[in-house]
């Protein structure tokens, strides 16, 4: 296992860190909560015997067990071995009394006096307005004087105006956690906020690299490119070395289900390093983005002259997530964005078919009839 520098926190860090978000499951499984605990006790203690040394996990993860889970896996002398990492669920908490109730709960699920890297989870605009205003930072303050965490962070979904907010606006951050991956490179945080947080000493985690095991089982047009490329890497070992590739990053982390996705992996981190990707390797990647890209079906390029829609329908957000299903050939992570994160008055099938948007639509598009499509289809 290779370990890279972890901002101004004085931690060496894994390159692959182990998230605990995606436990292996019972074959019956009925839902998150349904993990099979002694397969994942396993794993989690296979990967520290392997040099694995920071584990992330969340209040929410698997109906609350995760954590649980890790707490046990840190029996018998492992506890010592490594760091653990868990969020804040900033949407959980009314007031800033219930910042000690949920901590303490953690400290308890973890069975364990300190939690080393805390973070508020999922910042974006609204989360950040709330922790400010809820004073979560003054007691993520005290918490830490009092001994019961150790660095302070944030993990992070929304734009890199935001990301850059939120950094700019606090002082006292020491690491932050950000999807990012080939797809995702002007997404999200974007490479451009990557490197804004380690230009501000920040350790920088990622998370779905392979967005949620897509970039590992790749559509057969897309596998074409990776498998006729002169070196033979699988589809999820390019998705890493691609990370690996960047001195800012300090770790990847990885939601392994099983020993043999765990096994692969350590070995992918123990091989990539910084620099790792030559001149071809770099164009094969960008290739496989842009073939990925041409699976896209509506032409939309984002550039938002259909807003604002009379109705409030979200034109550009529909497209974006209509065409993620398409060009992944997985609608599954699309359906959930719209039933569980879209505001009600922005979906689809608010569209009554006025076609003002679709006189103002530089690419021509056929608005009007994709929305009832899209609906159908999300929903």
């Amino acid at each position: 296992m290779k370990y890279r520098k972890f901002g101004k926190t004085g931690f060496e860090i894994s390159t692959l860190g182990f998230g605990a978000m995606r436990l292996p499951m019972l074959k019956n499984a009925r839902d998150d909560r349904d993990v099979d605990e002694k397969e994942a006790i396993k794993m989690l203690r296979y990967a520290i015997d392997n040099g694995i040394n920071y584990i992330d996990s969340a209040y929410i993860y698997h109906g609350g067990l995760s954590e649980v889970i890790v707490g046990k896996a840190l029996k018998d002398g492992y506890r010592k071995k490594v760091k653990i990492a868990t969020k804040f669920p900033v949407g959980f908490a009314k007031d800033e009394s219930d910042f000690d109730r949920i901590l303490d709960e953690q400290l308890k699920r973890f069975d364990t006096d300190i939690i080393d890297f805390y973070l508020f989870h999922g910042l974006g605009a609204q989360g950040w307005e709330e922790v400010k205003g809820k004073n979560f930072l003054k007691k993520m303050e005290i918490a830490k004087k009092q001994g019961k965490i150790g660095h302070i962070g944030f993990s992070f979904h929304d734009n890199f105006t935001v990301f850059k907010k939120i950094i700019d606006e606090y002082d006292k951050w020491e690491f932050c956690q950000i999807q990012f991956n080939y797809m995702d490179i002007n997404n999200q945080a974007t490479e451009k906020g990557l490197f804004y947080a380690a230009d501000k000493e920040l350790g920088v985690i990622i998370m779905e690299p392979l967005l949620g095991g897509r970039l590992a089982k790749p559509p057969k047009d897309v596998k074409e490119i990776i498998i006729s490329y002169k070196k033979i890497f699988s589809p999820a070992n390019w998705a890493f070395r691609f990370l690996f590739n960047y001195k800012e990053i300090s770790c990847v982390l990885s939601g392994m289900s099983s020993m043999e996705q765990l096994i692969e992996n350590l070995k992918i981190a123990d091989e990539a390093k910084v620099d790792n990707l030559d001149k071809d390797d770099k164009e094969l990647i960008k290739k496989i983005r842009e073939q990925f890209k041409k699976r896209a079906v509506i032409p939309c390029t984002g550039c938002k002259y259909c807003m604002n829609c009379p109705n409030g329908v979200n034109i550009p957000l529909m497209f974006s997530l209509y065409n993620e299903g398409v060009i992944y050939d997985d609608m599954g992570a699309p359906r959930f964005t719209y039933g569980r994160w879209v505001n009600e008055n922005e979906k689809a099938n608010l569209c009554t078919a006025c076609k003002k948007c679709e006189e103002k639509c530089p690419q021509k598009i056929k608005i009007s009839e994709w929305m009832p499509i899209i609906h159908k289809t999300l929903s």
